[in-house]
């Protein structure tokens, strides 16, 4: 599955990938202002939950998308305002209800919510809202599905880095702005985390 930045979803089966020339082969078919923004592996049972930039999240089944071929540009998978877009896609398996999404703010902050909160939708909706968003914790950066007991790894646009425990960050509700995780220097804000 692949999802561009401005909402656009697509499926395709792997196998079409197995037979890659060195000069590489088209997976998607953009549009002038999009960028692809997220790639997964799925089971052809899981669910999908998309984020935005501004706080929106919308969760579907990947059957909601039917499987397309290499060259073709997808379908809408959320419907986003004009000055949004997508800033996570995250699988969600069918064991995965007791799972939680951890959700990262330009200004360092962070939380986590439970994923049963995000209610099943059909696909190319606005969605609902995963983040209040403030001129203190700033834009949502980036989601993760977290499947267990992990630490994060954050950095700044600046290179500044922090390392810490998933469980010394809060469970809020959708509809929070999150604790500070991390203290930036003015003008610095967080560019990227992962987990280990």
């Amino acid at each position: 599955v692949m999802v561009t930045e401005r909402g656009m979803i697509k499926r395709v089966a792997a196998g079409v990938f197995e037979n890659v020339r060195r000069s590489g082969i088209v997976a998607i078919t953009l549009k002038k202002d999009d960028q692809l923004r997220g790639i997964a592996v799925t089971s052809g049972k899981d669910e999908l939950l998309l984020a935005t930039a501004r706080g929106q999240a919308i969760r579907f089944r990947e059957t909601d998308i039917r499987t397309m071929g290499r060259g073709a540009s997808g379908v809408k998978g959320m419907r986003l305002k004009r000055d949004d877009r997508i800033v996570g896609m995250n699988v969600i398996t069918s064991v995965e209800e007791k799972a939680e999404l951890l959700v990262v703010f330009e200004r360092g902050f962070g939380k986590k919510t439970n994923v049963k909160e995000y209610k099943r939708q059909k696909r190319g909706g606005s969605g609902i809202k995963t983040a209040k968003i403030t001129a203190k914790n700033g834009a949502v950066v980036n989601t993760r599905i977290i499947r267990e007991e992990a630490e994060l790894v954050a950095i700044s646009q600046k290179g500044q880095v922090i390392r810490t425990s998933l469980a010394d960050i809060p469970t809020l509700g959708r509809a929070t702005q999150g604790v500070r995780i991390m203290k930036l220097d003015s003008g610095d804000h967080l560019a990227s985390i992962t987990l280990l």
